[in-house]
């Protein structure tokens, strides 16, 4: 169960999730038809030396394993569409000028390492001092395509000024990203979360994240059915004893409309699709109910 202090590394609580991300980016990357490709995801899984990971990367499943393997499909559709929208988010981040990206809870992101950054920028990414040890061991032989700065502070703590710290400017246009965080917050630590970066965001400055709105019928007893999955593979993660409940939160586009920003919101079963991917009826049914959303402050150069 989480608590209001807990901490992980990357093969225990909410860190097991990020490994979880990247063995599913992994995975995608091996596709002939991958929608993208992250090489830097397979070297990150391989370093925390969990072996069912890797078989997962590489499809290789045992007796009784495949049926556990195929009720996270409609998840791994989720992370694929959300990679591709992010991807596209900084992309049009940079060429409406934007040189300074915060990649907020960043986990095993491996954008700084995989993506082309054009000259003078800067990528901070904000996470456990761990989970953020581990990423440079694991990436060590590897150098970043942009001037990449480890914040290494709990976001529970003063992260704006660990942020500043690290020579983030506040007068700058940025591109935020909050991926795949939202929902290990509870109600009142996603509102602050979201007013600490209105607060430190210029006129121009972008913000995109992830969250899911509202169960689909069944969720719960999905939920228990990838549990049992879960323990069947050996991976050591049951979400529904590391989400806080989505019930009381603030719809981010109202959210932000409220502040006088300009909010675009995109459906994750339609990324797909745009992008030639099949969707499953099973798959829309459960990731119609994310949302994609980019929001941006009015003013500065990016805006007009």
């Amino acid at each position: 169960m989480r608590s209001d202090d807990d901490s992980w590394d990357i093969t225990s609580s909410v860190g097991v999730t990020a490994l979880g991300v990247a063995a599913m980016r992994a995975a995608e990357t091996r596709r002939p038809d991958a929608l993208f490709a992250d090489p830097f995801a397979e070297p990150l899984v391989v370093a925390a030396g969990a072996p069912v990971w890797s078989r997962i990367v590489r499809g290789e499943f045992g007796p009784g394993e495949q049926e556990a393997a195929e009720s996270y499909a409609p998840l791994i559709a989720s992370i694929v569409a959300r990679t591709c929208y992010f991807d596209a988010y900084f992309a049009a981040a940079e060429a409406a000028g934007i040189r300074q990206f915060v990649l907020v809870a960043s986990g095993l992101d491996a954008r700084a390492y995989r993506m082309e950054w054009p000259a003078g920028s800067v990528v901070f990414e904000l996470d456990l001092p761990a989970v953020l040890d581990f990423k440079a061991a694991a990436l060590a032989g590897y150098q970043p395509r942009a001037d990449r700065r480890a914040v290494p502070v709990d976001l529970r703590q003063d992260w704006p000024k660990a942020l500043l710290d690290n020579g983030f400017d506040p007068a700058a246009e940025t591109a935020w990203l909050v991926e795949g965080l939202l929902r290990y917050l509870p109600v009142d630590a996603q509102d602050r979360l979201l007013d600490d970066i209105v607060a430190l965001s210029a006129p121009g400055t972008r913000v995109a994240l992830n969250t899911l709105l509202e169960q689909s019928e069944g969720a719960g007893e999905r939920r228990r059915e990838r549990a049992a999955h879960s323990a069947h593979l050996g991976l050591g993660i049951d979400l529904d004893q590391l989400f806080y409940p989505i019930e009381g939160r603030a719809h981010p586009v109202e959210w932000f409309d409220r502040r006088g920003w300009s909010t675009f919101a995109a459906d994750p079963v339609e990324v797909l699709t745009g992008h030639g991917r099949a969707v499953t009826t099973a798959e829309a049914e459960e990731i119609g109910r994310h949302i994609l959303m980019t929001a941006i402050r009015p003013g500065g150069d990016s805006t007009r």
